[in-house]
């Protein structure tokens, strides 16, 4: 256990954390904590969440939440002789998070931006015609945005 164990930082609002991007990798069970975590109002200890995970160890779920707390997906602090882990950001914050690591990792690796550009509205125009005009008016808040921000 590191130094920091028992350190608890603050819940994240607006933007996850830089360091979610490099957490992108998340295997099932990972997944599946996490679900579970923020689908409580409260922090949750192994034993609590072991009570979901029918058939699963103690230890393997105290493992991937030991792995999941390394990867700055959560937070946790002691209660006891045990740990409580929340997640350090809502699902929202760090889907958000992880699309806009991928899209700027695509963008960078190639030359011709206009066609992972293309491929996105059509991916939005193939799921959703209406997110079309969400996607123009979202292109048009930034563009106002940063022309305020150059002012």
């Amino acid at each position: 256990m590191g130094k920091n164990d028992g350190d608890v930082s603050p819940r994240t609002h607006g933007n996850a954390p830089g360091p979610l991007r490099n957490g992108a990798g998340l295997g099932p069970l990972e997944t599946r904590l996490l679900e579970l975590l923020w689908a409580r109002s409260q922090a949750a200890t192994v034993r609590e969440l072991q009570r979901a995970c029918p058939g699963l160890a103690y230890t393997t779920i105290m493992t991937t939440l030991d792995r999941l707390y390394r990867k700055r997906l959560l937070l946790r602090h002691r209660d006891g002789r045990a740990f409580v882990y929340e997640p350090r950001c809502s699902r929202d914050e760090l889907l958000s998070e992880l699309v806009s690591g991928h899209v700027s990792d695509l963008l960078g690796a190639s030359e011709q931006c206009t066609v992972i550009l293309s491929m996105l509205v059509r991916a939005v125009k193939d799921t959703d015609a209406a997110l079309l005009d969400q996607l123009d008016a979202l292109v048009q808040a930034e563009r106002r945005r940063r022309r305020s921000d150059l002012e």
